[in-house]
């Protein structure tokens, strides 16, 4: 299971912080800070593959058994692509090679829905940066890895969000736009 999905510029700001575990904020914030700075500081050339911080594990371990448990974050991916850090925290269920595509299939996802994306286009367009993470991770659960069901589905909600007042009303609808009278209140169906 997928922990958190955190998004970092080189400097440490997050762009997008996404946990789907419960987590109380102050723990959130000092997770933060502590994974941006052990990522970070690493070489290119190190592995992707990081043991969680002790802030998150001690905090996450049941005080009820000593076993170990297979649901308990564990495990961090990321990948370095440009200024931004894609992070996740998984479960040692999750395998890391399918994290890091994930992370790869997430990113062609947002370059195709910004054409060349930025961290710009992160700031501004949150909102789609949100809507491509929950096509493709719900609760935790990667439910969809092809970018272009993603970027459809993703483009579809886009449409319906910004689409005016008078378009799509068929024949006469780009007159007086806007509502008509009660006509306007019908479902015409397909």
């Amino acid at each position: 299971m997928i922990n958190a999905v955190l998004v970092f510029n080189n400097s440490g700001q997050p762009r997008l912080t996404k946990f789907y575990t419960q987590l109380d904020t102050s723990v959130q914030q000092r997770l933060i800070s502590e994974i941006f700075t052990l990522v970070s500081h690493r070489p290119r050339s190190a592995c992707n593959f990081l043991p969680l911080p002790p802030l998150l594990a001690s905090s996450s371990k049941s005080s009820t058994s000593s076993e170990p448990h297979n649901d308990q974050p564990s495990l961090i991916t990321y990948r370095h692509y440009a200024t931004l850090y894609f992070i996740l925290i998984s479960t040692s269920t999750e395998s890391p090679l399918a994290l890091l595509d994930l992370i790869q299939s997430y990113v062609e996802a947002l370059d195709r829905l910004f054409e060349n994306v930025c961290e710009l286009d992160l700031i501004f367009n949150f909102e789609t940066l949100h809507a491509a993470l929950a096509e493709m991770v719900v609760g935790g659960v990667v439910i969809e890895t092809r970018g272009d069901k993603v970027v459809e589905a993703v483009r579809a909600q886009g449409k319906v969000a910004k689409r005016p007042v008078n378009e799509g009303r068929g024949p006469g609808g780009g007159g007086r736009g806007g509502f008509r009278g009660p006509a306007d209140l019908v479902w015409a169906g397909r």
